[in-house]
């Protein structure tokens, strides 16, 4: 049984941390709405920061930084896993990240995460990842 996260509104680091405990035990999970999720910060600081991922090393051999925004949300929430290890393997494995709600997923009971919930920031300097990803170029 797949648990299904809506991505809506939910601070992206929080919610990768919580998805990846939740993977590491055993859980599989689909993210929906990956789009929608939020980084908060200023948006010139944010776009900087992400602009710097893609500039370093070379173009040809990597480090190869994501620019949709599922891969983005699906990226964060690697870094969160032992992913060179076997149960971070198998843990990322589980975990499906969508841009939108597939035909598929439509009808099910979605989960949202009160703990990473945009509700508890002081500021209101957000940015989405999906305007993270317009930024970096993607034709999502």
């Amino acid at each position: 049984m797949t648990t299904i996260i809506n991505g809506d509104g939910l601070l992206l680091g929080r919610m990768a941390s919580i998805v990846a405990k939740r993977a590491l035990n055993g859980e599989s999970i689909a993210i929906v709405n990956a789009e929608k999720a939020i980084i908060s910060g200023s948006r010139a600081r944010v776009l900087s920061q992400y602009g710097q991922k893609r500039s370093r090393g070379s173009r040809e051999g990597g480090p190869f930084f994501p620019r949709r925004p599922d891969h983005i949300v699906r990226r964060t929430i690697r870094g969160m896993l032992p992913y060179k290890r076997p149960a971070g393997m198998e843990a990322f494995k589980r975990i499906r990240v969508y841009v939108g709600v597939p035909s598929d997923l439509a009808g099910s009971p979605m989960e949202t995460l009160e703990e990473a919930h945009m509700n508890r920031l002081n500021s209101p300097k957000i940015v989405t990842v999906g305007a993270v990803s317009t930024f970096l170029g993607a034709k999502f």
